[in-house]
Parts: C-alpha cells; structure tokens; sequence
C-alpha cells in the first residue's frame, strides 16, 4: 500500500506540472481544478484505515481504475493522444500487473486503447479508420501491452518464487514434512488452545528400525529412500487436520488435535501396517521397513509440552526394545 501511495502522488504531481506548463489553467480552470482535487481527495481517502479495512485486493481495484480514469482526464485538457502525458498510462498497468494479477491487468489494458480510440476520436482533424492513425495508435500502445505481458509475467515468477522458500523454511526438504521449527510452532498453537478449551490432543514419537542396516549396506541414498517410504506412509495414515514432521535422521513426530488415547492407538497400528506393507526396492531385493513408536495424550500424560515429548521418547524406545525377536530382527 506504501508503494500504491507513492505511484498515486507521483502520477498527480506529474499531471500537475504538465497542466500547468501547457496552460490548461489558463483555458479551462475549473474542470481542471475539479480532476485534479477530486484525485487527491481520492489518494487521501484511501488512506484512511476506514475505507475497505481489511479488504486490500478491492482498494487496489478501486485504485487503479480511478488512476486510468484520471489519466484519462489529464490526457484530455492536455492535447488527447498528442499529450506527454500519455505513458501516465504505465504507472497503473504495472500496479495492476504486480498486485492483482493477469486478468485484470489485459482488462486495464483493453480499456486504455479504448480510451485511446475515444480521444482520437474527439480530436479535430483525425480520422480513426486511417492507416495513420492505426501505426500511430500500435506505436504508443504496444509498448503498455508488453510492459503488461512482461511485468505480470515477473509478478507470477516472484510469487512462486516467494511461495518456494515459504515451503523450504517450513518443510524438511527430503521429506516434505513439517520440519521441527515449525512443528513446534503447531504444536505450542494448539497446546494453548487446548489448555484454554479443556481439550485434548495425542503426539507420536516414530523411530524407524534398522536404518543403518540399510545405510551400511546398500548405502545413504538408500537410507534416504527408506526415510521417505516412511514419510509417505505417515502422511497416509493420518488426517488432513493431522500434523507430521521429521525432527532428525530417522526421527519423525505426529501431531493429533482432538485425539483420545484410544484414537492415538488406531493411528499407531495404522502406521505400523503402512509402513510394513510397503516395501522398498534396493538393487533388486524387496526390503520391508518397520517403525517403534511411542503414543502420549495431553492432558492424560503430564500438562507439560517437554514431559510429554520426553514421555513419548521413552514409550518409543521401549517399545523398540520390546518388539526386538532373539535374531535382532524386529518383528512385524
């Protein structure tokens, strides 16, 4: 909103000074005046935190359509199409470009030729169907278009840019799960809540088995792979408003709002089966992963986000030590 601020008073001083270099004072005052004061009470109401709260994408449509409206004007007392006034006409598109998308900006577009035409059309002298007026028409509006085409064009690779490191600051990167910061941040959300609402919430400790078996013997690329087969069988067993992260290595962690410890236990076995089901291809041999896991609710366990992490830890690591056969192997 800064930035619109600053294209808005830029666009009025600069239609000002040209007003008033070419004497349209002198000619016309009046209408003159009245454009020129009715877009700055136009600028200064936009300011105000009444007009539109909290709707940003509508004073931005507003905004910039009120600016093609008053080049437009400014356009008329200052010579038409013949005015140096006429790229005035950028300053919106690239408004529209950067904030509100394509659409709306080749709308913007299409409406200033129309203007245009309309101008050129009051002017004494010049004939809209000539091939002059047609090369001298493609001449001053191709370049809006293409800064239009080019600069939405940046808008949408900056947003998905944005949007990338958004999902890298919040997301493991080999997994595509919540990472421990913001899991974290999840969970002391919804432990507040909770704590205000007397609700109750399950967290899982999952530990894979056996990964440096696999990275031993087949190699850390492999290890990675089984990291991610376990990852994907995770997000399987889970629901939408569920929330899993990798804390480290082969440490993960399950968030469940709302979830009895009854529920805990479904989402424990369904894990297991998941994981256990899917087997994973290394240099021609099927390997079966395996999980231990530790299931703690809130309230029922303890009141404190560290006790219950650290309670979690423990039941995963007897758990592990529990489903260990004689061999070493780790059962089903």
């Amino acid at each position: 909103m800064r930035s619109t601020r600053s294209i808005e008073i830029l666009c009025l001083a600069l239609a000002a000074l040209v007003l008033v270099w070419l004497h349209a004072f002198a000619t016309e005052p009046w209408p003159v005046s009245g454009l020129l004061a009715a877009f700055a009470i136009l600028i200064a109401a936009f300011r105000s935190r009444r007009f539109f709260p909290g709707r940003t994408r509508t004073r931005l449509l507003i905004e910039s359509w009120s600016m093609v409206a008053f080049v437009t004007g400014a356009l008329w007392f200052s010579g038409r199409n013949a005015s140096p006034l006429l790229n005035l006409y950028l300053l919106p598109i690239i408004l529209s470009a950067l904030t509100l998308g394509r659409v709306v900006t080749l709308l913007q577009v299409t409406a200033i030729v129309v203007c245009h035409v309309s101008l050129a059309a009051a002017t004494h002298g010049v004939d809209i169907a000539s091939l002059a007026y047609a090369g001298q028409a493609v001449g001053q509006l191709a370049p809006f278009l293409l800064i239009a085409f080019l600069t939405t064009t940046l808008s949408a690779d900056i947003t998905e840019a944005r949007e990338r490191i958004e999902d890298l600051a919040q997301n493991d990167a080999l997994t595509g799960l919540l990472n421990v910061r913001t899991f974290n941040e999840v969970w002391k959300r919804e432990h507040d809540a909770c704590e205000r609402e007397r609700r109750v919430y399950s967290l899982l400790a999952v530990d894979m088995d056996r990964l440096k078996e696999i990275n031993d013997s087949f190699g850390h690329e492999a290890g990675n792979s089984a990291i991610t087969l376990v990852a994907k069988c995770l997000q399987r067993s889970i629901r939408n408003t569920d929330h899993a992260a990798r804390l480290a290595g082969d440490e993960f962690a399950v968030l469940l709002p709302g979830a009895s410890p009854e529920v805990a236990e479904a989402v424990v076995k369904r894990v297991r089966n998941n994981v256990y089901k899917t087997t994973l291809d290394l240099r021609s041999r099927m390997i079966r992963c395996s999980v231990s896991i530790g299931a703690v609710t809130y309230p029922r366990d303890s009141r404190d986000m560290r006790e219950l992490l650290s309670l979690a830890d423990r039941k995963m690591y007897r758990d592990k030590e529990l489903r260990r056969a004689p061999g070493g192997e780790v059962s089903a």
